[in-house]
């Protein structure tokens, strides 16, 4: 399987590409360290690119789309329809990515893994869709392991499609009514956590409403127990169509050394589940925000991880991993442009 041989590609970041930027961060003309988080940045992008001056100017958001009829357990504040509705939002360029994206200078293209409805062709629109929609997972998987498998591929294909393009660095987006709860499902079952740690009231459910959010993902939990085995059974049971494909960016950015921004709290389950598939894509990944859902807090204390912003973000759409792409660029160009002690006869500590 394609997925299979793309995570064996993955490799570890080089230990001397990682010391060979932090060697050249430290002789620049400012106090040692003084940059903080944008010198661990670009030494990290220095190791993923293998490049003594990096250049990031090529960058693509791919917004994932799906449908879930869990929606029908009353887990939404909005009606399935929406999702077809923002799609041609997308699309007409009027969405919040659409304007990020443009002011960072990357391209945008809407991949439909599994909505409902089908839609006309457009530019940008890129028509991928594994099945109409992920299963009810109260009631049962919400894909088959086959179904998984090609909706992983779809993400490689995506990684694979904007390197030709000459990308080096990508972001992760979605769009899918309801697509928290298979979230949350997910970081409860990989995680681990307790359902009610990572479970928030999504667009904007109230207490009652957030009550019955969490039961309908206990009851999924339960119901799939059975598959909930391993990485990839455990995303084709609880996850969406969406959530593999970002999945499958992940592992096919990290296996073509792509730097890979992941967005919010749905984007992230997706990159929790390619780390479980392959640990080392971690080394690849940068998360772009904390989300103002509950469960993200959870995943980056598990993990260990930090993102860059933390701005009560809830949107999706790739919005944060947007935002973060000029922090990432602005780090990589301060590390090549910059001039060192030596350049201006300045002897380093004086």
């Amino acid at each position: 399987m394609m997925w299979e041989k793309t995570v064996k590609q993955i490799e570890p970041l080089s230990d001397e590409w990682l010391e060979k930027a932090r060697q050249r961060l430290d002789n620049l003309t400012k106090p040692r360290g003084s940059l903080g988080r944008l010198e661990e940045m670009a030494a990290r992008v220095v190791a993923i690119r293998q490049e003594e001056r990096p250049v990031l100017e090529k960058k693509d958001v791919f917004v994932f789309v799906g449908d879930h009829e869990v929606v029908s357990e009353g887990v939404s504040a909005y009606p399935q329809e929406v999702t077809g509705l923002m799609v041609r939002n997308f699309l007409a360029g009027g969405a919040a990515i659409n304007v990020l994206a443009r002011c960072a200078g990357a391209g945008v293209s809407v991949v439909d893994m599994g909505m409902k409805e089908e839609l006309e062709a457009a530019e940008g629109f890129l028509r991928k869709n594994v099945k109409r929609g992920a299963a009810n997972i109260a009631r049962g998987p919400a894909m088959t392991l086959r179904e998984a498998e090609e909706a992983i591929g779809v993400g490689i294909e995506m990684a694979e499609r904007a390197r030709a393009n000459g990308a080096v660095m990508v972001g992760t987006g979605e769009m899918g009514i309801g697509n928290t709860t298979p979230s949350s499902a997910i970081f409860s079952a990989l995680l681990p956590a307790r359902v009610a740690e990572v479970t928030g009231t999504g667009t904007g459910l109230d207490k009652q409403g957030l009550k019955g959010k969490i039961e309908v993902i206990e009851k999924a939990l339960e119901v799939n127990s059975r598959d909930l085995n391993d990485p990839l059974s455990t995303l084709a049971a609880l996850g969406g169509l969406e959530i593999a494909g970002i999945c499958g960016l992940c592992l096919g950015g990290a296996a073509r050394r792509m730097i890979v921004v992941v967005d919010g709290f749905i984007s992230s389950a997706g990159a929790l589940a390619a780390m479980r598939l392959n640990p080392l894509v971690k080394e690849y990944l940068i998360f772009s925000h904390c989300s103002f859902e509950k469960g993200h807090r959870t995943f980056f204390k598990k993990e260990g991880l930090r993102p860059i912003f933390d701005l009560n973000l809830r949107l999706g759409e790739g919005t944060g991993a947007a935002l973060a792409m000029h922090v990432i660029e602005d780090s990589v160009k301060l590390y090549n442009e910059m001039a060192t002690f030596e350049e201006v006869g300045i002897e380093p500590g004086a």
